[in-house]
């Protein structure tokens, strides 16, 4: 079952002396942080006052968090997103459901998603099975990625898989 809450970021350190916190955000970019009306903090609902993209951070001012003092206590918590609150492009995944997937090869099962690497041109699904794959996440290897059934369907070239001398 799908998580509701996601893990979209982590904040990093306190801005000013009004209570604002720099978030280092887990998404495609800090852009995608800056719509949310409320994030989630171990739990707790924050209403969200503003936020704005600061080079490659999200400078945000949560409701209840008015010193430095306050900000600096949420230091290194994990800031989470309601799932839906957000809408996906068409096709587009979140990579915390495609964590733990059966990925099939020929029908075979080869591995689990273990992680998935942003990697500049595209991202990179890291399989752990009996060996180890990476897999270039571009339609040529990714044959099929169904979350709601489960599964991932690639095609597997010669030096994808990792631990092959």
């Amino acid at each position: 079952m799908a998580k509701q809450y996601l893990e979209a970021g982590e904040i990093v350190n306190t801005h000013g002396i009004r209570g604002e916190v720099k978030i280092n955000p887990w998404a495609d970019g800090p852009e995608f942080l800056v719509d949310f009306d409320t994030f989630y903090l171990n739990g707790t609902a924050y209403e969200v006052e503003s936020a704005r993209v600061h080079k490659s951070v999200v400078l945000c001012k949560l409701r209840g968090v008015d010193t430095v003092e306050a900000a600096q206590k949420l230091r290194g918590t994990v800031v989470c997103i309601d799932r839906d609150e957000v809408e996906l492009e068409e096709d587009a995944v979140f990579i915390a459901d495609l964590i733990g997937l059966p990925v099939l090869a020929d029908g075979v099962e080869i591995g689990k998603v273990e992680d998935v690497l942003t990697m500049p041109g595209n991202d990179v699904y890291v399989v752990k099975g009996q060996r180890s794959y990476m897999i270039p996440a571009v339609k040529e290897f990714l044959l099929d990625v169904n979350v709601d059934e489960g599964y991932v369907k690639v095609k597997l070239i010669e030096g994808m898989c990792t631990d092959e001398n």
